[in-house]
């Protein structure tokens, strides 16, 4: 399913006025990422894709002849990142071929794109192979609009795929060569209740000797690992083995999060994906109505968030199907219902979100050398997070490819 997004796209826009390719953002409010604090009447100026001036209107000077973006009424924030994506919604289905669900993909990136989330980490391609690799390298060449993805491939799923460390590494580098650029693995099976209530968890996928032979590949490699997991055994050996990050984790204790504290992993709950009434209604559903793991993830999700030095990024599980394309701004206001500071919440999707990937050095806040992916809402979002679901302007590259703030004009100085 996609979120339907009104557009002032990039092809709105006019080109670049020659000779200069330097843009100026005036921005009346702009979120600072690694501080956290709002700052007031800055300016940004943009040359080709990257930033290259950051600061006060009184420090800054605007070139003679640079265009102008005035966003003086807005708030302006880094590009949001997607720590959970999937731009595949499902395998092609009966009478659906793989050129139409790729279709439908690349119309799913762009939604997103216009959402405000100029990165995403793809968390798995839903039975499309490497499809997701295809999708790419389209956007990196310009071919087709979408943030900038990293992506898993098909993941690592079962003991098949990893019967043993020797066929854990082989699987790694296989995923690797096929275009991966970092590595989901699924080291927890599901849940069940008993009789009297008690949530279980399945035996793991896999044992802690493949998981510690998958992830030491994967970083010798120079690729993080990404472990969608649960709870039980297989969610602690996850995080014995080092992974970066812990997906879901409906079943984490505050031993486990202080294991995560410790080790520096990064937590990415999926909070609206996994709260959902269908998900409390199935549960309900198979237990006559008594039982439903929504209410102890709730639970355990604020433990988490409360936990101090727990790094919580913001992930959606988009997929189309149970989260709409497009509408991924609610996972901010659902991390501020969990505890979060609407500040840290914009943290979680801009400098956290950035430095759970590893791309710290070129996206996630509005600093000189980095990508310009710029985003601006109407009002201040510290006061009402609800804004980020109302995004008025996306900028990604140095290119505009929503403007509802402006009129889709641009002014020479």
């Amino acid at each position: 399913m996609r979120h339907p997004i009104p557009r002032n796209t990039w092809k709105d826009w006019p080109a670049p006025a020659a000779p200069s390719a330097m843009v100026a953002v005036r921005a009346g409010r702009l979120f600072d990422s690694k501080s956290g604090q709002m700052l007031s009447k800055q300016v940004v100026l943009i040359e080709g894709e990257r930033i290259t001036s950051v600061g006060p209107e009184g420090r800054i000077t605007v070139p003679a002849g640079v265009r102008v973006i005035d966003l003086s009424q807005a708030t302006v924030m880094p590009g949001f990142i997607d720590a959970h994506s999937h731009v595949f919604e499902s395998a092609p289905a009966k009478g659906e071929t793989a050129v139409m669900v790729a279709f439908v993909a690349a119309a799913s990136a762009e939604d997103c794109l216009l959402a405000g989330f100029t990165t995403m980490r793809d968390a798995g391609s839903h039975g499309n192979g490497n499809a997701d690799v295809a999708v790419r390298d389209a956007i990196d060449k310009d071919e087709i609009i979408g943030p900038r993805l990293s992506v898993a491939t098909s993941g690592i799923r079962l003991p098949k795929d990893a019967r043993g460390p020797e066929n854990a590494r082989a699987a790694v580098r296989a995923q690797i060569k096929d275009g991966a650029t970092h590595i989901k693995i699924y080291p927890t099976g599901g849940y069940s209740f008993t009789p009297e209530g008690e949530l279980q968890f399945a035996p793991g996928n896999l044992t802690l000797e493949e998981l510690q032979a998958l992830v030491g590949e994967a970083h010798a490699n120079k690729v993080r690992v990404m472990a969608h997991a649960f709870g039980g055994d297989g969610l602690k050996n996850a995080i014995l083995a080092g992974v970066d990050s812990i997906e879901h984790g409906q079943g984490l204790t505050q031993e486990l999060v202080n294991m995560m504290v410790q080790k520096g992993l990064y937590y990415d709950p999926t909070i609206v994906r996994y709260t959902l009434a269908s998900i409390d209604a199935g549960d309900k559903g198979k237990t006559g109505g008594k039982y439903s793991i929504v209410p102890i993830f709730e639970k355990n999700l604020r433990m988490a968030i409360a936990t101090k030095g727990l790094k919580v990024v913001l992930g959606t599980g988009v997929d189309g199907a149970m989260y709409p394309y497009g509408s991924q701004g609610r996972e901010f206001e659902a991390l501020v219902k969990y505890g979060m500071t609407p500040a840290r919440a914009l943290q979680a999707a801009t400098s956290l979100g950035a430095e759970n990937m590893g791309w710290e050095d070129q996206v996630g806040a509005i600093e000189t050398g980095k990508f310009a992916d710029l985003v601006a809402v109407s009002g201040d979002p510290l006061t009402d997070i609800t804004e980020l679901q109302r995004v008025k302007f996306v900028m990604k590259g140095g290119h505009v490819f929503l403007n509802q703030m402006t009129g889709g004009m641009m002014s020479s100085r």
